[in-house]
């Protein structure tokens, strides 16, 4: 029965770092797309690239973070990096 417990940590590290870091990391090209002072492809193109390595990197982060909080706290700054990257949308306009 306690191995049972002591594989849960594991299991939400694992889904954090898959699940979270996916939304994470779409969260992080949206706003670098938006945010980037390049045309608007070559902001998306050069956010897409560095996605690749913002991705891996949260993944690293979150099997190297202390406590399993620390790797939620990342996946819930998702939420206001989206909010960046979709706030003209959010707010009825288009740019």
């Amino acid at each position: 029965m306690k191995a049972i417990h002591s594989r849960w940590p594991v299991i939400v590290r694992v889904l954090a770092a898959i699940l979270g870091g996916y939304a994470f990391t779409y969260a992080t090209t949206a706003t670098l797309a938006r945010l980037l002072p390049f045309a608007r492809y070559d902001a998306a193109a050069v956010a897409t690239l560095l996605s690749f390595v913002v991705y891996l990197v949260f993944v690293l982060w979150a099997f190297s973070a202390r406590t399993l909080g620390q790797v939620l706290a990342g996946v819930a700054l998702s939420v206001p990096l989206a909010a960046i990257a979709f706030w003209p949308q959010l707010l009825g306009g288009m740019r």
